[in-house]
């Protein structure tokens, strides 16, 4: 581990066993941060500490720290007096239990440091910590003095390293009253199982290929414009359809999780949606268009055979014909009339009959 300036010194008490030690911040923050500016000149904006009293501007040695009372009277504390305190921990972490890790609340879980044995006398010790540590599967419950205050801290090994993650007190957790749903919810069987399978779809992840993609699009922005180039701007994605049904909406993300990882839909899905093709067809009778276009041939069979007969039976398309004749063919319509008269009288009694039928 490369060298990184300890932020505290102090030892470690494990019983009658003290461990020298350093303490060193585990954790850093990549996120950029942004100056304020006037925007008219681009001047820097600063906040200058002024005394109230005084009105000027005083230095950071003139500075001292001071408990307001509830009447708003200043009650100045110096170092000394914080330095003075009757706790065995303004110097020491004591270890005051070990417990299983699963004991811990993640939402106690604080700032992360990493405790480095200071000097060749604490290896030893140290060591023992750690080792003890790793093979009775626990983690160690301290408590500890930092910036002032009095902390509860949780020590655990992270590869070859004695871990600390400051915790918080039981009683800065708030409870989490009227934040659940106040409504009555039933979930059933299938949507849990549709869940399962997305979650089974996307899988694990490897927590060291996850990165900040805000702070690396900043960083693009930045270098071009202190190159002078405009910044490239990626158009927003449309926002998609809303999905108002829970069980569309999970099918739709298994769907698409199983897509972005180039899978193909499990056979089960495919011999469902091919049973609701099958079934659809069966919904809507084929019979019923086969009766009717049965009933449409014997039609047009009877009025192939008896072209006469439907000539005596349309009195208004012979009044139709009749009236956009013009009035010379008077003596024609009269001889095609008695022509289908007679040939009317001709046809047999049998045929008659189903002509009514199916008129």
């Amino acid at each position: 581990m490369r060298q990184v300036r300890s932020i505290w010194n102090g030892a470690i008490s494990f019983g009658l066993v003290s461990i020298p030690i350093k303490l060193v911040n585990a954790t850093e923050s990549h996120s950029i941060s942004f100056r304020q500016i006037h925007t008219e000149d681009g001047g820097r904006i600063r906040y200058r500490k002024v005394c109230e009293l005084e009105d000027r501007e005083v230095a950071q040695a003139e500075i001292g720290k001071a408990y307001e009372d509830a009447d708003g009277t200043m009650i100045p504390i110096t170092d000394e007096d914080l330095a003075q305190l009757p706790i065995p921990t303004a110097k020491t972490i004591e270890i005051v239990a070990f417990v299983p890790a699963d004991r811990i609340d993640p939402l106690q879980m604080d700032a992360a440091y990493y405790l480095s044995a200071n000097g060749v006398p604490a290896a030893k010790p140290y060591t023992l910590l750690r080792e003890a540590l790793k093979r009775s599967q626990k983690v160690a419950i301290a408590k500890y003095a930092l910036r002032g205050r009095e902390r509860l801290g949780m020590l655990r090994v992270v590869d070859d390293v004695i871990a600390m993650h400051g915790l918080l007190w039981p009683d800065e957790i708030r409870v989490p009253e009227g934040v659940a749903p106040d409504t009555n919810v039933t979930v059933r069987d299938k949507e849990l199982d549709l869940a399962d399978a997305l979650m089974d779809t996307l899988g694990e992840v490897d927590l060291a290929d996850l990165h900040d993609d805000y702070r690396e699009a900043v960083e693009e922005m930045i270098t071009a414009k202190a190159s002078g180039e405009q910044p490239t701007t990626t158009p927003s994605p449309a926002p998609g359809a809303k999905v108002l049904d829970l069980m569309a909406a999970l099918e739709k993300s298994v769907r698409e999780a199983k897509e972005s990882r180039g899978e193909q839909p499990e056979p089960k899905e495919t011999e469902t949606k091919a049973e609701v093709r099958r079934i659809s067809p069966r919904a809507t009778p084929k019979q019923t268009p086969g009766k009717k276009s049965t009933s449409t041939a014997t039609k047009k069979t009877t009025t192939k055979k008896s072209p006469s007969q439907s000539q005596s039976q349309s009195p208004t398309s012979a009044k139709k014909s009749t009236r956009t004749t013009k009035k010379t063919a008077a003596t024609k319509t009269t001889a095609t009339k008695t022509t289908a008269t007679a040939t009317a009288k001709k046809t047999p009694a049998k045929k008659a009959t189903p002509r009514k039928r199916t008129a």
